[in-house]
């Protein structure tokens, strides 16, 4: 398997010497148990592996046993650089991080250098853990979905590919034969994380609006929803904070998102309606039913897929800087995306084949904020290929 640049960073923290707990947190799919294997081989460390991914519930006693067969290994090895235990899916086990927070600080009394890498697909759930019981003792390196430039470098791919089947590199050797890529998406990734990392690690009153919700998401992605006019189309009687609550549920599964609307106000981007986003095509290719070949040949349709995959990008680059990703729309007038980076801000278009050449939304967005940067990406603009390839820190700049 391809090596991610994100291997050598692992590597380099687990290095250093004991002070965090190192948390690798992401969706499934993307990566994580295979580079806890690469770091496995190249960290130089005796390791004792486990995962809480099985048939078979665990329980915080499980945790306690992993815990001590680590630290025995790491004694019997006499080693002097410490050892590494890894914990995967470790937020399937109730109550997980009180017992890791108990076992850290112990071992920290102790002296012990045993150092601690932990995985979880649902990020959305690690964060609650963390941040109720471990504060001040974890770093959390994202893992997203695979880049146009891993997916080309791993498995030779063109940007069309990219656009159409997204970033899951589990599902890339099957692309082929698209039914079976197609059934592999719904069921071992699409079910898999709705059932096992929404629904069955949280409280969801109404599994089936959800599920609906997601559909329409990926249907609708890269476009304005209001939240009453999704409640319309889910036919449903339920509440806009219902709506909103699943969104964020979607979200922390690496699955959909709704972006904010750029207001420079706090209390109206919160309260505007949502832009819709996949967080990778794969998904919203997989629910339009088109093969490849149609949906390239569908104008509409590829214009839409081209915008989601260039906010799926800035989405998963934004997670690991402190940028917050954005649209703005007023009355007939549209900014497809906005970054915003402390007092720098920079307005994105994305040019497909449905867009008319003018484009007065960058104009008087351009005029009402103060923006450091308007890029207008595809037609005429920075191609989609070289935008891609590019550093997102360097858009602000």
């Amino acid at each position: 398997m391809y090596k991610r640049p994100l291997l050598q960073h692992v590597l380099h923290r687990l290095a250093e010497p004991r002070r965090f707990i190192q948390v690798l947190a992401g969706p499934r799919q993307t990566g994580k148990t295979t580079l806890a294997r690469q770091a496995m081989e190249a960290a130089g460390l005796p390791v004792h592996y486990a995962s809480a991914d099985e048939p078979a519930p665990k329980d915080r006693p499980w945790i306690e046993q992993q815990w001590e067969a680590a630290r025995l290994y790491m004694r019997s090895q006499a080693s002097s650089s410490g050892g590494l235990l890894i914990l995967d899916e470790i937020q399937k086990i109730s109550g997980w991080s009180e017992t890791v927070k108990r076992l850290w600080d112990n071992d920290t009394a102790a002296d012990s250098d045993l150092r601690v890498l932990l995985l979880g697909s649902s990020p959305l759930l690690l964060q609650r853990g963390l941040a109720d019981s471990l504060a001040g003792r974890f770093e959390i390196l994202p893992v997203t979905h695979w880049s146009f430039t891993e997916m080309r470098e791993a498995f030779g791919w063109n940007l069309e590919q990219y656009v159409y089947f997204g970033g899951y590199p589990g599902a890339a050797p099957l692309i082929h034969d698209q039914h079976r890529w197609a059934r592999y998406v719904l069921d071992s990734l699409i079910e898999t994380s709705v059932s096992r990392d929404i629904l069955l690690m949280t409280r969801v009153d109404k599994p089936a609006l959800l599920r609906r919700l997601f559909e329409l998401g990926c249907s609708y992605s890269g476009r304005i929803l209001s939240y009453q006019k999704m409640l319309g189309q889910l036919q449903d009687a339920g509440n806009t904070t219902t709506l909103a609550h699943y969104l964020d549920l979607l979200k922390g599964a690496g699955l959909l998102t709704g972006l904010p609307k750029y207001s420079g106000q706090v209390v109206r981007q919160r309260a505007s309606s949502p832009k819709l986003l996949v967080m990778n095509t794969a998904l919203m290719s997989v629910f339009s039913a088109r093969t490849f070949e149609e949906a390239r040949s569908d104008p509409e349709f590829w214009g839409h897929l081209v915008e989601s995959a260039v906010g799926a990008h800035l989405v998963r680059e934004s997670m690991s800087l402190p940028v917050d990703v954005f649209y703005w729309t007023e009355r007939n007038l549209e900014v497809d995306f906005v970054l915003r980076r402390g007092p720098h801000l920079a307005a994105l278009e994305v040019k497909s084949c449905r867009r008319k050449d003018a484009l007065p939304g960058l104009a008087v967005f351009g005029d009402r904020f103060p923006v450091t940067r308007s890029l207008l990406v595809g037609g005429d603009g920075i191609a989609l290929e070289d935008f891609f390839t590019t550093p997102l820190r360097t858009l602000l700049e």
